[in-house]
């Protein structure tokens, strides 16, 4: 079974549930090539294609977050056959929120979502990046430090992700959340020297869900997973194979 939406780098087909992974802001698929290595053959994982980038270059990419959220649910329903537990980064985590939500209307709900990196929906501020010129977002894309500078000052990939780039951060800087909250656990992940999800703003994802939340810090600033890959699989494991 393909979809351009989901890649699925290690087939874990006797695996009793399904990790499904979206990237941050400007992200990809592969991002989350560690974290399928490191949980396979245990758990499922999916990881999240948006379009506009690297195989689906040829796309438009998406500018909001509803259309996002639209596309990748109707891409999961032909997953839902294991229990499925939602895990996004950065963007990917109020994808991941939305994605929740909309499972839930169906009557399929996630067994829970796991938040890394972002503030609550209700910690919303005013970001204007996406309104920047070139120059701007990528100052913005080289302060979170999860992008070599290489890739970034190099003028013909500047010219193939800079639209994905832009459009993802026009999606989630005018992202209107929608009715809330789920009722499934969340389990929020952050670097506790995360500027643009400060631990308070992340804590408030509790009053998204009707269900159990719990919040866990590491040492570290927005790519604060990078650095602490062993310590988010093995939380991720222990969360998917439990739900079981």
């Amino acid at each position: 079974m393909t979809d351009p939406w989901l890649r699925r780098f290690h087939p874990a087909d006797d695996a009793p549930a399904r990790l499904v992974c979206l990237p941050h802001a400007g992200g990809s698929a592969p991002f989350f090539h560690p974290v399928s290595k490191a949980l396979a053959p245990a758990v499922d994982v999916l990881a999240v294609q948006y379009p506009g980038r690297q195989d689906r270059m040829a796309e438009p990419p998406l500018r909001t977050i509803e259309e996002l959220a639209d596309g990748v649910t109707q891409a999961l329903l032909a997953w839902l056959d294991l229990p499925v537990v939602l895990f996004g980064h950065s963007m990917g985590a109020t994808l991941a929120y939305e994605v929740g939500l909309r499972l839930e209307s169906r009557g399929t709900p996630p067994e829970a979502v796991v938040i890394s990196g972002r503030r609550a929906p209700s910690r919303q501020v005013n970001d204007q990046v996406h309104l920047r010129g070139d120059e701007g977002l990528l100052s913005e894309i080289e302060g979170l430090a999860g992008t070599d500078p290489r890739v970034l000052r190099d003028p013909e990939l500047r010219e193939l992700f800079l639209p994905a780039l832009r459009a993802d951060y026009t999606a989630i800087e005018t992202y209107i959340p929608s009715p809330g909250p789920l009722t499934v656990p969340i389990h929020a992940h952050t670097g506790d020297s995360d500027s643009h999800a400060p631990v308070e703003d992340v804590q408030a994802w509790s009053t998204h869900t009707r269900g159990d939340f719990t919040l866990t810090t590491y040492p570290g600033g927005h790519f604060y997973l990078v650095d602490h890959v062993p310590a988010i699989t093995d939380a991720l494991l222990k969360l998917t194979t439990s739900v079981v």
